[in-house]
C-alpha cells in the first residue's frame, strides 16, 4: 500500500479476505474497513491493502445497491 494516509471512505480491496472493504479509521497499526454500504467493521494490515480497481470497486456498490433494494436475499 502507499505512504499516503487513506481517506475515510477511500475503497481498498483486502487481500487477506478477499474483500472490498471502505477506509474507516486506523489505531496502533491496524486499518479498520467495513463492507461498501454499511456493515461490521474489520481490522486489516496495511500491508495486505490495495487500493479497489474500479470493476471491484462498482461490483461491491452494485451489491449493496442490490442488497438496500431488497434483492441482496
Amino acid at each position: 500500500m502507499s505512504v499516503e494516509e487513506p481517506v475515510r471512505g477511500e475503497v481498498f480491496y483486502d487481500e487477506a479476505r478477499g474483500t472490498v472493504g471502505e477506509f474507516q479509521d486506523r489505531d496502533a497499526g491496524c486499518y479498520f474497513l467495513r463492507p461498501v454500504g454499511g456493515g461490521r467493521e474489520w481490522t486489516a494490515r496495511p500491508g495486505a491493502l490495495r487500493p479497489a480497481t474500479q470493476a471491484e470497486s462498482l461490483s461491491a456498490r452494485v451489491a449493496a445497491a442490490n442488497h438496500a433494494a431488497g434483492r441482496g436475499r
